[in-house]
Protein backbone atom coordinates (compact mmCIF):
# COMPACT_ATOMS: atom_id res chain seq x y z
CA UNK A 1 0.00 0.00 0.00
CA UNK A 2 2.84 2.30 1.03
CA UNK A 3 4.05 1.83 -2.26
CA UNK A 4 1.28 2.25 -4.40
CA UNK A 5 0.65 5.45 -2.36
CA UNK A 6 4.58 6.45 -3.01
CA UNK A 7 4.07 6.02 -6.83
CA UNK A 8 0.69 7.86 -7.39
CA UNK A 9 1.92 10.40 -4.95
CA UNK A 10 4.76 11.10 -7.59
CA UNK A 11 2.68 10.57 -10.47
CA UNK A 12 1.04 13.50 -9.33
CA UNK A 13 4.27 15.55 -8.09
CA UNK A 14 5.03 15.35 -12.35
CA UNK A 15 1.30 15.98 -13.20
CA UNK A 16 1.77 19.28 -11.02
CA UNK A 17 5.11 19.91 -12.62
CA UNK A 18 3.96 19.86 -16.56
CA UNK A 19 0.61 21.82 -15.72
CA UNK A 20 2.77 24.43 -14.18
CA UNK A 21 5.76 24.41 -16.60
CA UNK A 22 5.69 22.68 -19.71
CA UNK A 23 6.32 25.04 -22.32
CA UNK A 24 2.95 26.11 -24.92
CA UNK A 25 2.95 28.43 -27.87
CA UNK A 26 0.79 30.90 -25.70
CA UNK A 27 1.73 34.03 -23.87
CA UNK A 28 -1.74 34.62 -22.53
CA UNK A 29 -3.09 37.91 -21.75
CA UNK A 30 -5.56 39.70 -18.98
CA UNK A 31 -8.74 40.83 -20.64
CA UNK A 32 -12.01 41.35 -19.56
CA UNK A 33 -15.07 39.89 -21.82
CA UNK A 34 -17.94 41.76 -21.95
CA UNK A 35 -21.47 40.78 -20.85
CA UNK A 36 -23.20 37.96 -22.43
CA UNK A 37 -26.63 38.52 -23.75
CA UNK A 38 -27.21 34.12 -24.43
CA UNK A 39 -30.15 33.60 -26.32
CA UNK A 40 -32.34 36.05 -25.47
CA UNK A 41 -34.01 39.11 -26.33
CA UNK A 42 -33.01 39.70 -30.59
CA UNK A 43 -30.98 36.13 -29.82
CA UNK A 44 -33.95 34.50 -28.84
CA UNK A 45 -34.01 30.82 -29.63
CA UNK A 46 -35.75 29.97 -32.62
CA UNK A 47 -35.65 27.05 -35.65
CA UNK A 48 -35.44 29.50 -38.53
CA UNK A 49 -32.51 28.30 -39.98
CA UNK A 50 -33.57 24.21 -39.64
CA UNK A 51 -35.09 23.89 -43.25
CA UNK A 52 -31.79 24.07 -45.45
CA UNK A 53 -30.83 22.36 -48.19
CA UNK A 54 -28.39 20.66 -48.85
CA UNK A 55 -25.73 21.46 -52.33
CA UNK A 56 -23.17 18.11 -51.98
CA UNK A 57 -19.53 18.83 -52.72
CA UNK A 58 -18.28 15.43 -52.82
CA UNK A 59 -14.33 14.98 -52.58
CA UNK A 60 -14.20 17.95 -50.20
CA UNK A 61 -15.83 19.95 -47.30
CA UNK A 62 -15.29 22.87 -45.32
CA UNK A 63 -16.81 25.67 -47.64
CA UNK A 64 -15.76 28.62 -45.65
CA UNK A 65 -17.17 30.86 -47.87
CA UNK A 66 -19.65 30.82 -50.95
CA UNK A 67 -19.37 33.39 -53.67
CA UNK A 68 -21.76 33.62 -57.11
CA UNK A 69 -20.15 34.89 -60.40
CA UNK A 70 -22.10 37.15 -63.26
CA UNK A 71 -23.33 34.06 -64.99
CA UNK A 72 -25.03 32.77 -61.41
CA UNK A 73 -22.23 30.17 -61.16
CA UNK A 74 -21.57 28.44 -57.21
CA UNK A 75 -18.33 28.95 -55.97
CA UNK A 76 -17.13 27.46 -52.26
CA UNK A 77 -13.33 27.62 -50.79
CA UNK A 78 -12.83 24.32 -49.09
CA UNK A 79 -10.30 22.89 -46.98
CA UNK A 80 -8.44 20.60 -49.54
CA UNK A 81 -7.39 23.88 -51.31
CA UNK A 82 -10.24 23.26 -54.20
CA UNK A 83 -12.28 26.18 -55.22
CA UNK A 84 -15.13 24.11 -56.24
CA UNK A 85 -17.83 25.32 -58.69
CA UNK A 86 -21.44 24.75 -59.63
CA UNK A 87 -22.98 26.16 -62.64
CA UNK A 88 -26.41 25.61 -60.98
CA UNK A 89 -28.04 24.79 -58.06
CA UNK A 90 -28.75 21.16 -59.53
CA UNK A 91 -25.35 20.67 -61.12
CA UNK A 92 -22.77 18.37 -59.92
CA UNK A 93 -19.56 20.34 -58.25
CA UNK A 94 -16.25 20.47 -59.97
CA UNK A 95 -12.70 21.05 -58.75
CA UNK A 96 -12.23 24.18 -60.63
CA UNK A 97 -8.78 25.16 -59.64
CA UNK A 98 -6.32 24.11 -56.04
CA UNK A 99 -4.95 27.55 -55.00
CA UNK A 100 -2.21 25.01 -53.09
CA UNK A 101 -2.90 26.65 -49.42
CA UNK A 102 -6.45 27.21 -47.74
CA UNK A 103 -8.79 29.65 -49.45
CA UNK A 104 -11.16 30.72 -47.09
CA UNK A 105 -13.11 34.47 -47.68
CA UNK A 106 -13.57 34.54 -51.79
CA UNK A 107 -15.12 37.90 -53.71
CA UNK A 108 -15.51 38.62 -57.39
CA UNK A 109 -13.59 42.18 -58.62
CA UNK A 110 -15.39 43.88 -61.43
CA UNK A 111 -12.82 42.56 -63.72
CA UNK A 112 -14.51 39.03 -63.31
CA UNK A 113 -11.25 37.86 -60.94
CA UNK A 114 -12.11 36.13 -57.92
CA UNK A 115 -9.92 37.34 -55.25
CA UNK A 116 -9.13 35.23 -52.25
CA UNK A 117 -8.11 35.30 -48.83
CA UNK A 118 -5.72 31.72 -48.39
CA UNK A 119 -4.86 31.32 -45.14
CA UNK A 120 -1.72 29.51 -46.04
CA UNK A 121 -0.55 31.76 -48.57
CA UNK A 122 -2.31 35.37 -48.94
CA UNK A 123 -4.18 37.41 -51.21
CA UNK A 124 -4.61 35.56 -54.39
CA UNK A 125 -6.54 36.68 -57.70
CA UNK A 126 -7.84 33.90 -59.77
CA UNK A 127 -8.43 34.79 -63.59
CA UNK A 128 -11.73 33.44 -65.57
CA UNK A 129 -9.73 31.04 -67.05
CA UNK A 130 -7.65 29.94 -63.53
CA UNK A 131 -4.72 31.41 -63.41
CA UNK A 132 -3.56 32.39 -60.28
CA UNK A 133 -1.93 35.56 -59.64
CA UNK A 134 -0.56 36.30 -55.68
CA UNK A 135 -1.55 39.82 -54.96
CA UNK A 136 -0.15 40.31 -51.48
CA UNK A 137 2.46 38.16 -48.84
CA UNK A 138 3.12 41.03 -46.42
CA UNK A 139 2.48 43.82 -45.18
CA UNK A 140 4.78 46.31 -43.46
CA UNK A 141 7.54 44.28 -44.08
CA UNK A 142 5.71 41.11 -41.92
CA UNK A 143 4.43 38.31 -43.21
CA UNK A 144 0.85 37.98 -44.02
CA UNK A 145 0.60 34.71 -41.40
CA UNK A 146 -3.86 34.00 -41.65
CA UNK A 147 -5.44 35.70 -44.63
CA UNK A 148 -8.62 35.34 -43.72
CA UNK A 149 -11.73 37.29 -45.62
CA UNK A 150 -12.05 39.40 -47.97
CA UNK A 151 -14.32 42.28 -50.00
CA UNK A 152 -13.64 43.98 -53.07
CA UNK A 153 -14.63 48.05 -53.37
CA UNK A 154 -16.49 49.30 -55.97
CA UNK A 155 -13.17 51.50 -56.67
CA UNK A 156 -11.03 48.20 -56.99
CA UNK A 157 -9.45 48.47 -53.79
CA UNK A 158 -8.97 45.15 -51.77
CA UNK A 159 -10.12 45.00 -48.18
CA UNK A 160 -8.97 41.88 -46.32
CA UNK A 161 -7.92 40.88 -42.67
CA UNK A 162 -5.12 38.92 -41.15
CA UNK A 163 -6.62 37.21 -38.96
CA UNK A 164 -3.20 36.33 -36.79
CA UNK A 165 0.09 37.32 -37.61
CA UNK A 166 1.52 34.87 -34.63
CA UNK A 167 -0.59 32.09 -35.23
CA UNK A 168 0.07 31.27 -38.64
CA UNK A 169 -2.75 29.04 -40.63
CA UNK A 170 0.11 27.28 -42.33
CA UNK A 171 2.03 26.52 -38.95
CA UNK A 172 -0.79 25.58 -36.82
CA UNK A 173 -3.64 24.95 -39.62
CA UNK A 174 -6.64 27.32 -39.62
CA UNK A 175 -8.93 25.54 -36.54
CA UNK A 176 -6.14 25.52 -33.88
CA UNK A 177 -4.52 28.56 -34.81
CA UNK A 178 -7.67 30.27 -34.68
CA UNK A 179 -7.95 28.41 -30.95
CA UNK A 180 -4.41 29.46 -29.98
CA UNK A 181 -5.16 32.89 -30.94
CA UNK A 182 -8.74 33.70 -28.82
CA UNK A 183 -6.49 31.69 -25.55
CA UNK A 184 -4.22 34.01 -26.20
CA UNK A 185 -6.45 37.30 -26.72
CA UNK A 186 -2.85 39.05 -27.77
CA UNK A 187 -3.98 41.16 -30.65
CA UNK A 188 -2.54 40.08 -33.51
CA UNK A 189 -5.02 40.95 -36.23
CA UNK A 190 -5.54 42.93 -38.73
CA UNK A 191 -7.96 45.17 -41.63
CA UNK A 192 -5.53 45.52 -44.32
CA UNK A 193 -6.57 47.99 -47.63
CA UNK A 194 -4.64 46.64 -51.29
CA UNK A 195 -4.57 48.66 -53.72
CA UNK A 196 -4.38 47.08 -57.24
CA UNK A 197 -3.38 50.28 -59.09
CA UNK A 198 -0.28 51.02 -56.88
CA UNK A 199 0.21 47.52 -55.90
CA UNK A 200 0.64 48.42 -52.38
CA UNK A 201 -1.16 47.24 -49.20
CA UNK A 202 -1.58 49.10 -45.86
CA UNK A 203 -2.95 48.41 -42.46
CA UNK A 204 -6.08 50.61 -41.04
CA UNK A 205 -6.66 48.35 -37.99
CA UNK A 206 -3.82 46.61 -36.12
CA UNK A 207 -4.07 45.18 -32.56
CA UNK A 208 -7.55 42.93 -33.11
CA UNK A 209 -8.25 40.10 -31.81
CA UNK A 210 -8.53 37.17 -34.63
CA UNK A 211 -9.61 39.54 -37.44
CA UNK A 212 -12.01 37.94 -39.31
CA UNK A 213 -14.79 38.72 -41.60
CA UNK A 214 -14.83 41.54 -43.88
CA UNK A 215 -17.72 43.72 -45.57
CA UNK A 216 -17.68 47.25 -47.38
CA UNK A 217 -21.00 49.30 -47.08
CA UNK A 218 -23.01 49.56 -50.73
CA UNK A 219 -22.62 53.30 -50.44
CA UNK A 220 -18.88 52.97 -50.04
CA UNK A 221 -18.14 55.17 -46.60
CA UNK A 222 -16.92 52.28 -44.22
CA UNK A 223 -15.97 48.79 -44.15
CA UNK A 224 -17.03 46.69 -41.25
CA UNK A 225 -14.96 43.73 -39.72
CA UNK A 226 -15.46 40.84 -37.14
CA UNK A 227 -13.43 40.91 -34.34
CA UNK A 228 -13.63 37.32 -33.28
CA UNK A 229 -12.38 37.06 -29.58
CA UNK A 230 -13.73 40.32 -28.36
CA UNK A 231 -17.65 39.29 -30.06
CA UNK A 232 -18.04 42.59 -31.88
CA UNK A 233 -17.90 44.17 -35.39
CA UNK A 234 -16.10 46.84 -36.24
CA UNK A 235 -16.66 49.94 -38.60
CA UNK A 236 -14.05 51.31 -40.19
CA UNK A 237 -15.01 54.54 -42.27
CA UNK A 238 -13.39 55.71 -45.29
CA UNK A 239 -15.30 58.88 -46.19
CA UNK A 240 -16.78 61.73 -44.46
CA UNK A 241 -15.93 63.74 -41.32
CA UNK A 242 -14.71 60.50 -39.11
CA UNK A 243 -12.69 59.09 -41.96
CA UNK A 244 -9.77 56.94 -41.13
CA UNK A 245 -10.93 56.30 -37.33
CA UNK A 246 -13.13 53.17 -36.31
CA UNK A 247 -15.57 52.26 -33.69
CA UNK A 248 -18.00 49.37 -32.63
CA UNK A 249 -21.15 48.98 -34.71
CA UNK A 250 -22.16 45.87 -32.90
CA UNK A 251 -21.08 44.63 -29.36
CA UNK A 252 -21.67 41.96 -26.55
CA UNK A 253 -22.33 39.02 -29.40
CA UNK A 254 -23.91 35.77 -27.81
CA UNK A 255 -21.22 33.96 -30.16
CA UNK A 256 -18.26 34.09 -32.00
CA UNK A 257 -18.42 36.44 -35.17
CA UNK A 258 -17.00 34.79 -38.57
CA UNK A 259 -17.65 36.28 -41.68
CA UNK A 260 -19.81 39.04 -42.74
CA UNK A 261 -21.51 39.87 -46.05
CA UNK A 262 -23.80 42.74 -47.49
CA UNK A 263 -27.08 41.23 -48.11
CA UNK A 264 -30.07 42.87 -49.30
CA UNK A 265 -31.80 46.23 -47.82
CA UNK A 266 -29.13 47.40 -45.99
CA UNK A 267 -28.55 44.02 -44.28
CA UNK A 268 -25.20 42.56 -43.13
CA UNK A 269 -25.18 39.33 -42.71
CA UNK A 270 -23.18 37.78 -39.81
CA UNK A 271 -22.48 33.79 -39.63
CA UNK A 272 -21.60 32.85 -35.85
CA UNK A 273 -19.44 30.23 -35.57
CA UNK A 274 -20.74 28.72 -31.94
CA UNK A 275 -21.69 30.09 -29.03
CA UNK A 276 -19.36 31.98 -26.02
CA UNK A 277 -17.85 29.59 -23.94
CA UNK A 278 -18.60 30.67 -20.50
CA UNK A 279 -15.74 28.93 -18.72
CA UNK A 280 -13.00 30.41 -21.52
CA UNK A 281 -15.06 34.20 -20.47
CA UNK A 282 -14.57 33.51 -16.71
CA UNK A 283 -10.76 33.30 -17.13
CA UNK A 284 -10.06 36.16 -19.15
CA UNK A 285 -8.69 38.26 -16.26
CA UNK A 286 -7.06 35.04 -15.43
CA UNK A 287 -3.83 34.15 -17.86
CA UNK A 288 -2.18 32.00 -15.76
CA UNK A 289 -5.11 29.12 -15.87
CA UNK A 290 -5.73 29.79 -19.53
CA UNK A 291 -1.99 28.67 -19.76
CA UNK A 292 -2.47 25.70 -17.93
CA UNK A 293 -6.01 24.84 -20.37
CA UNK A 294 -3.79 24.81 -22.96
CA UNK A 295 -1.92 22.09 -21.57
CA UNK A 296 -4.42 20.01 -21.55
CA UNK A 297 -4.88 16.90 -23.94
CA UNK A 298 -6.83 17.74 -26.33
CA UNK A 299 -9.73 14.93 -25.61
CA UNK A 300 -10.46 17.63 -22.18
CA UNK A 301 -9.78 21.15 -23.29
CA UNK A 302 -13.22 23.12 -23.73
CA UNK A 303 -14.65 22.74 -27.73
CA UNK A 304 -16.94 24.49 -29.54
CA UNK A 305 -20.54 23.73 -29.33
CA UNK A 306 -22.40 22.96 -32.78
CA UNK A 307 -25.03 25.22 -33.30
CA UNK A 308 -26.13 26.88 -36.35
CA UNK A 309 -26.78 30.89 -36.11
CA UNK A 310 -26.56 33.84 -38.47
CA UNK A 311 -27.92 36.87 -37.67
CA UNK A 312 -28.50 40.04 -39.94
CA UNK A 313 -27.68 43.86 -38.16
CA UNK A 314 -28.15 47.19 -40.13
CA UNK A 315 -25.80 50.06 -40.64
CA UNK A 316 -26.74 51.18 -37.39
CA UNK A 317 -25.87 47.73 -35.73
CA UNK A 318 -29.50 46.56 -35.01
CA UNK A 319 -30.70 43.19 -35.52
CA UNK A 320 -33.32 42.53 -38.20
CA UNK A 321 -32.90 38.57 -38.65
CA UNK A 322 -31.67 35.86 -36.54
CA UNK A 323 -32.17 32.88 -37.83
CA UNK A 324 -31.03 29.77 -35.68
CA UNK A 325 -31.13 25.70 -35.43
CA UNK A 326 -30.28 24.03 -31.90
CA UNK A 327 -30.23 20.79 -33.82
CA UNK A 328 -27.20 22.35 -36.04
CA UNK A 329 -28.14 20.95 -39.56
CA UNK A 330 -25.30 22.62 -40.71
CA UNK A 331 -22.77 23.90 -38.12
CA UNK A 332 -20.08 26.11 -37.07
CA UNK A 333 -21.31 28.74 -39.34
CA UNK A 334 -18.41 30.66 -41.05
CA UNK A 335 -20.35 32.47 -44.37
CA UNK A 336 -23.77 34.12 -45.98
CA UNK A 337 -24.13 34.81 -49.38
CA UNK A 338 -27.54 36.26 -50.27
CA UNK A 339 -29.07 36.15 -53.64
CA UNK A 340 -32.79 37.01 -54.46
CA UNK A 341 -34.13 33.96 -53.90
CA UNK A 342 -31.48 32.32 -51.35
CA UNK A 343 -29.44 32.34 -48.74
CA UNK A 344 -26.23 29.99 -48.89
CA UNK A 345 -23.81 29.14 -45.81
CA UNK A 346 -20.88 28.41 -45.15
CA UNK A 347 -19.68 25.83 -42.53
CA UNK A 348 -15.95 24.46 -41.25
CA UNK A 349 -17.02 21.36 -41.18
CA UNK A 350 -19.71 20.38 -43.98
CA UNK A 351 -19.30 18.05 -47.09
CA UNK A 352 -21.98 20.39 -48.52
CA UNK A 353 -23.19 23.81 -49.06
CA UNK A 354 -26.35 24.93 -47.24
CA UNK A 355 -28.93 27.09 -48.54
CA UNK A 356 -32.13 28.48 -46.89
CA UNK A 357 -34.80 29.65 -49.33
CA UNK A 358 -36.39 33.14 -48.05
CA UNK A 359 -39.83 32.86 -48.95
CA UNK A 360 -40.93 32.55 -45.69
CA UNK A 361 -38.19 34.43 -43.66
CA UNK A 362 -39.72 37.65 -43.71
CA UNK A 363 -36.37 39.34 -44.60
Amino acid sequence: MKKLTSALLIILFFLVIYLLTWPVPIDPISWEAPENPGYTGPFEVNTRLAKIEKLPIEGAHGPEDIALDADGRIYAATHEGFIVRMENSTSQPKKWVNTGGRPLGIDFDGNGNLIVADGYIGLLSIAPDGKITTLVTTVDGIPLGFTDDVDVAADGKIYFSDASVKFKAKTYGTLAGSMLDLMEHGGHGKLIVFDPKTGKADTLISGLSFANGVAISPDQSFVLVNETGNYRVLRYWLSGPEKGTWEPLIESLPAFPDNISVGFNGRFWVALVAPRNPLLDSLAGNPFLRKMIQRLPEAIKPKAAHYGHIIAVNKNGKVVADLQDPNAACPVNTGVTETSQYLYIGSLVTDFIARLPKDNLNL
